[in-house]
């Protein structure tokens, strides 16, 4: 059970909490690793298992990689590019997903991987389930860094009603319990320029995937 006693801290669903300005001095170190990761697993535009390119870029860190191709969305241990192994998950994004998970009334989370999502200017994320993973009991833990975004966390209907949050920079969303499985997405980056990552926004999505 969450305590609402941090006035940053807000309910926008039962089991789904948005923490604001929660990342704080972490911004730039979490960047820099962002780069070190990106150096050996660089970000690309997946197909979906339509044939459709995602607008958003992406790479992972970690035990395994969440992939999609035409045969499917799954996770696999190797990145396809390189036929090598996921670069391993830095202790300062584990620390800070655990923590942040706590915060939000998730204790003992220990995530085995990161998705990391590069969104460009007109890059958007549809309304979508995050349910490729073996153990639903625990939740997502999604960080912005970079330009704001709309956020939208509907039920468990692609269709239907959605909450919609405006994420800036350091703000968290984590989500599980009931509203594990809900849908959710995002809007179209729109053209803005942040000190930190310029004309790009990047989420950080923690999973226990395995």
């Amino acid at each position: 059970m969450v305590l609402f006693t941090d006035p940053e801290l807000t309910e926008i669903a039962p089991g789904a909490v948005l923490i604001r300005n929660a990342i704080g001095d972490l911004d730039e170190q979490l960047l820099r690793e962002v780069s070190h990761l990106a150096a050996v697993a660089p970000f690309r535009r997946v197909i979906t298992p339509t044939g459709k390119a995602m607008s958003v870029e992406m790479t992972n860190c970690g035990a395994v990689g969440w992939i999609s191709d035409r045969s499917g969305y799954r996770y696999e241990e190797d990145d396809p590019i390189s036929g090598q192994s996921w670069p391993s998950m830095p202790d300062v994004f584990c620390n800070t997903a655990t923590q942040l998970a706590a915060r939000a009334g998730y204790p003992a989370y220990s995530p085995d991987t990161c998705l990391i999502n590069k969104y460009s200017v007109g890059s958007k994320m549809g309304m979508h389930q995050d349910r490729d993973e073996r153990d639903f009991r625990q939740p997502i833990v999604s960080v912005s860094l970079g330009l704001p975004i709309m956020f939208k966390f509907g039920g468990t209907s692609r269709t239907g009603p959605s909450v919609k949050v405006r994420l800036t920079h350091g703000d968290v969303i984590v989500f599980g319990g009931v509203s594990r499985l809900a849908f959710h997405g995002v809007g179209t980056l729109r053209a803005g320029s942040h000190p930190l990552t310029g004309a790009c926004r990047y989420n950080l999505t923690f999973r226990v995937a395995r």
